[in-house]
Formats: C-alpha cells, structure tokens, sequence
C-alpha cells in the first residue's frame, strides 16, 4: 500500500495507540439478567483486542432505569456485580494492549416505555417520531417534554454510569450525542422545539450536551479519555438531518471543541459521501471546525476504505466488519480481499446465536 497510516502509531492524550483502527460501538440486545451481557458478546470485545484492534468500544450503555432504554436486554454500569464484569473484559483487552472506551447514552424519544423499569419515555419535547418501532410494529409512544428537574435527573445517570467505567478501568467514556437519541434531540431543531433555555439557538440547542460533558468531566479522571460521538442522522425518521445546514453542524463542532473532551466520534452511514451540499464529507467538515482528535465510521470495511478514511481523520472505527470477521483487523493489515456485510447480516448481534 502507498498509504500505510493505518498502521502507524498515534498519540490520544496520554495513550499511546498501536494503530489507527478500532471496534466501532454497537448497540446491543443480549442481557439476560441484571443488565450484564452475556458472555460470548463480552469474550467478542477480548477477542477483538487479540486480533489488532488499538480500541476497543462497548456496546451502547444506558444510563438509568427509569427512562433511558430504548432496546429490550440492554446493559448498564451501575451494579457492583455489572462493575465486576466489566472489569474483567478491560483486563482481557489491556493484556492484548488496546484501548478499552465504554459508550453511554440515554434514548429519550426512541425509548420504549416498556422495556423501562418505570414505564415512561422522555424527550426535550412532545413531537412524534414519524416511522413506527421496528420492534414493536406499533407507533412510538409520545415521550413527556422534560422539565428542568428531569434534566438534572438524566444528567445524573450520566454522572453514575460514568462512575461505574472509571471503577471498571475503562481507559475512556464517550458521550453518545448521535443517533436521534437523547442529546442529538436537544441538538436537533426537528425534535426540540423548546422556548426555555435549552431550545431555540443553536447555542441554546446545545445547553444539555454541555451540561452533560461538564458533569460527566468531573467524576473521569484527567488520565482518562471523554469523548463526544455525533451524526447527521437518527434511528428514525431518516431522511431527516438533526442538523439544518454546514453552518449549524460547524457551530455545534466549534462548541464541541471547546469543551474538556479529547476527541470528536463522527459517525456516518458512509465515510465517502458529501454532507449537507457541499463537496466535502462528514470528517472533513468537522475536521474545518475542530482541533481535536477525529474518529470516523461508516462503510469502513477493507484496507483500500480505511486507508481513505483515515485521509481525513485520525482514527477509523468498523462495526459490522468487527462483529461478523474475527480476524479483520488482520485480515485489513495483509490487504486481504473484503466486501461490505449488509445490516440483515449483522443482525445476528439482535438474536440468541453465539457471535464469531
């Protein structure tokens, strides 16, 4: 390959990474009991580390138990017992000298009432989302508009759920504000149609995430990674963009790269494509707007598309690829022959069967 950065070393904050390619998080519905994975998932995330991966992501982790499960057998890290797991994962991934980064979010509209130990579902505001649940066949539920005290409630689960990775040795957390779930709504002038503090502007628009990185900032040591992950699309309602144009989404990056983060996750459906007009992609834009770190997915799936990838940003992360092929961070360094997986393929991590 005439470019091999792939497989250069890089330099995140203190941490210094072996290669540019990572597991991209996953959201995940294999919790048994006590919202703790099951063990084949677990053993896929040691296993991946052995194969190459520089980081390794958890699957999406929710943040509390009253409102933020949008996904039936979903994981938490709040429990001793689910501390104690995961620790276990992180010791198996630092032997095989990666990096371990547990994802957390809340789904807010996307949430499904009941699969939710309270039976509610929350939301910046009362707007419907369009596309019926794809579990349920049924329309999603109209989530109550949150007060100020629902707010600072949420953001707590953040706080405690962060805890419960710095306890288990996470060597970074990243806040899920992409998607269509709960932070991206705040961001989206689609879903949050507030007229208080946390609506209206971007600026204001961009009130919870800011509250959310400050709060969660405080209980990640300094030694430790915070990431924020962003998209231009949501779960639902797809033809949609949470963002009205370049200018809004740089705006957002810019507040973003003021904060007390070490690194911006841009997620795509593809990493190639032009956003919002212009003759540019997703990390080039951000890259415009950002100093920081960039991570980038999104049809990443061979040397040839992680090599392009990486033209614009410092890091590549693959799901489906890492969830179906064991062996493709290895298969990725000899630049062996890959196509794409489909999303029907990568259904298998919604059902019972075992993971490669």
């Amino acid at each position: 390959m005439n470019n091999d950065k792939a497989f250069t070393p890089f330099q995140l904050k203190n941490f210094q990474l072996r290669n540019r390619l990572g597991v991209a998080p996953m959201t995940r519905m294999s919790s048994i009991r006590d919202s703790v994975p099951r063990q084949d998932v677990l053993d896929f995330l040691g296993a991946r580390a052995q194969n190459g991966a520089a980081i390794v992501y958890t699957e999406a982790i929710v943040t509390d138990y009253e409102s933020s499960q949008g996904y039936p057998g979903q994981a938490r890290m709040t429990t001793q017992r689910q501390i104690d797991t995961w620790r276990t994962v992180n010791e198996t991934i630092h032997a095989a000298d990666a990096l371990s980064i547990m994802q957390m979010f809340h789904c807010g509209r996307m949430a499904w009432p009941e699969v939710n130990p309270a039976g509610r579902s929350l939301a910046p505001s009362r707007i419907s989302v369009k596309q019926l649940n794809p579990l349920t066949g049924q329309p999603y539920p109209l989530a109550d508009e949150m007060s100020v005290f629902d707010i600072r409630h949420v953001i707590n689960g953040f706080i405690e759920t962060a805890k419960g990775a710095v306890a288990a040795g996470f060597d970074g957390i990243e806040i899920h504000g992409a998607h269509g779930y709960l932070i991206s709504q705040f961001l989206s002038a689609y879903s949050n149609q507030r007229s208080d503090e946390y609506g209206g502007t971007p600026e204001r628009r961009y009130r919870f995430a800011h509250e959310v990185i400050e709060a969660v900032r405080q209980v990640v040591p300094q030694d430790r990674l915070l990431i924020f992950r962003i998209s231009d699309w949501g779960v639902a309602d797809m033809e949609v963009s949470l963002f009205g144009a370049r200018d809004e989404y740089q705006t957002i990056i810019r507040y973003l790269s003021g904060e007390p983060i070490d690194a911006i996750s841009v997620s795509t459906y593809d990493y190639s494509l032009k956003a919002f007009g212009t003759d540019k992609n997703m990390a080039q834009l951000t890259r415009e707007a950002s100093h920081l770190p960039i991570f980038i997915c999104g049809k990443i799936y061979d040397r040839a598309s992680a090599e392009e990838a990486l033209l614009d940003a410092d890091i590549a992360l693959s799901g489906k690829s890492t969830l179906l092929n064991p062996h493709w961070f290895e298969d990725v360094r000899t630049g062996k022959t890959m196509a794409a997986y489909t999303s029907e393929e990568a259904n298998i991590a919604y059902t019972e069967t075992p993971l490669p």
